[in-house]
């Protein structure tokens, strides 16, 4: 089913609470709500008629023909998948910190994402990773150049024992106390 009529966002934005509730006789129940637009649907999955042996045997055949193309393409989605969050990542930290970023760490980082969008146009999977290796590695320079930068900002915390004021020790005596005796 479809949850349709969701207003555009943001990625990470819609609240959509999912519901699966398995009833007695093995019949599961999926729903899912949009929280801001109070929108509903859903569907009652049920067990259909069973299917003959042969088709479930020809099937699990097939399942284990394809095992090896099925791996090769759920890792190429996982691929894609790494490199386009990185991406969407890297540039949202780019764009809320541009003051803190040196110039030439910016470029660096915006060349490595030309470069993964540019992989990722294509099919070579091994292209997509070093992509993604070269990106990765770029954008460790953004956090050590808004952390260093930070680092001296920051005046250096005073260590413990090492007060500006002079100590002395002495010893309280009560004149008043000393009259009465």
């Amino acid at each position: 089913f479809e949850l349709t009529g969701l207003p555009p966002a943001p990625r990470g934005m819609p609240q959509i609470e999912v519901t699966f509730d398995i009833d007695a006789n093995g019949i599961v129940h999926v729903s899912a709500k949009d929280l801001g637009t109070g929108r509903h649907q859903s569907i009652k999955i049920s067990g259909g008629s069973a299917l003959p042996k042969d088709d479930i045997d020809r099937m699990v055949k097939d399942a284990e023909a394809h095992a090896e193309e099925d791996r090769q393409r759920r890792e190429e989605a996982e691929t894609r998948n790494q490199a386009e969050t990185l991406v969407y990542q890297t540039e949202k930290v780019l764009t809320d910190n541009t003051d803190k970023i040196p110039a030439d760490t910016r470029t660096r980082v915006q060349d490595a994402i030309k470069d993964v969008n540019e992989a990722l146009k294509g099919e070579d999977v091994e292209r997509i990773r070093s992509a993604v290796d070269h990106l990765a590695t770029a954008s460790q320079a953004i956090g050590q150049a808004m952390y260093g930068r930070q680092a001296q900002q920051e005046p250096e915390p005073e260590q413990p024992g090492q007060a500006e004021d002079d100590v002395v020790d002495a010893e309280v005596v009560d004149e008043d106390d000393k009259k009465k005796e």
